[in-house]
């Protein structure tokens, strides 16, 4: 069964990026070349972040994506999808004619979201393997890009975000959401936040709080060139709004 699991999802994720151009020569660019995080990094302690039903009860996903204007038709990503309560989601908000990409960076949480993926029967979702660096998405195929409850994760988000930016389309744009506190209390200083992807060449273009979600919404576009890895300053760890 996983292993047609597996099947689909690639042919899916080929269809996620069948457009784009040819994916450019990133992996010669070595991970030495990317500067640290000058911050702790939460350790990834569980697959949910809280019960999806208290979730949808304060509407906190469909919140989300009305704020990220999700509507039918779009190609999106769910980065540490998790259990997978924005990925069951987003594709009933994008429809038959969207596409989600599910993405975890472990093999037993992405089978298992694989499976639920598979018994719902939602065919315009595709569940992948990524690595925590790397997200290893399609060229120039996403509208949006969903990061929530786990960018204090991320061991090398200069990196990350550098290999993340040419997935985005043209308007496309990163949504996270997080919980304005330290990231080793598992969450992200906004102004942090802003900084690292600053540093990467994105733009915030929105930020508002939520409560529902347990934190605040900030949204970035990519702008200009992407810059040279060892071009890339490190943000000093910083607190507050």
């Amino acid at each position: 069964m996983r292993t047609a699991i597996a099947l689909s999802g690639l042919l899916m994720v080929a269809a996620c990026g069948a457009a784009a151009p040819p994916a450019a020569p990133d992996a010669k660019v070595k991970p030495g070349a990317f500067p640290d995080a000058h911050r702790p990094v939460a350790a990834i302690v569980s697959d949910r972040w809280s019960n999806e039903e208290e979730r949808d009860r304060l509407r906190e996903a469909d919140t989300v994506m009305d704020y990220s204007g999700v509507r039918k038709g779009m190609t999106v990503a769910d980065i540490g999808a998790g259990e997978g309560y924005y990925t069951i989601r987003l594709a009933q908000r994008v429809g038959a004619e969207g596409r989600v990409l599910a993405e975890d960076i472990q093999p037993a949480t992405r089978d298992k979201l694989a499976e639920r993926v598979t018994r719902e029967a939602l065919d315009m979702v595709s569940v992948k393997l990524g690595t925590p660096a790397d997200p290893k998405l399609p060229e120039n195929s996403f509208d949006r890009v969903f990061l929530v409850h786990m960018y204090h994760e991320i061991e090398t988000p200069y990196e990350f975000l550098w290999r993340l930016r040419p997935a985005l389309r043209a308007g496309g744009r990163v949504v996270v959401v997080d919980a304005d506190r330290l990231t080793q209390n598992h969450g992200t200083p906004p102004a942090l936040l802003d900084c690292e992807f600053a540093a990467v060449g994105y733009v915030r273009v929105e930020r508002r709080a939520m409560p529902s979600a347990g934190g605040y919404l900030a949204m970035y576009e990519a702008r200009g060139p992407r810059p040279e890895p060892g071009a890339i300053k490190a943000c000093e760890s910083v607190s507050g709004s």
